[in-house]
């Protein structure tokens, strides 16, 4: 018995139902994208550990007790 009370001959009946169904090029195109998928994933969460380890303090943080100028604009009264 394999996997789950699955014979390796009905996995290989299922395989075979599949890549006719698809296609092997769309298969091939499908794990490519998936793979490229998964990587970027690991990057990003690498990136956001690495970020959070440095401890860089957030934007809101840097603007306490600043005062924003600008020019007051003149408004005529009728």
């Amino acid at each position: 018995m394999g996997v789950g009370g699955i014979g390796i001959w009905q996995l290989l009946i299922i395989l075979l139902i599949v890549v006719m169904l698809f296609g092997t090029k769309k298969l091939r195109n499908l794990g490519s994208d998936l793979g490229g998928a998964l990587k970027g994933f690991k990057t990003a969460m690498k990136d956001d550990d690495k970020d959070e380890s440095e401890g860089e303090p957030d934007e809101a943080d840097d603007s306490e007790g600043e005062t924003i100028e600008a020019p007051a604009e003149k408004v005529e009264s009728k």
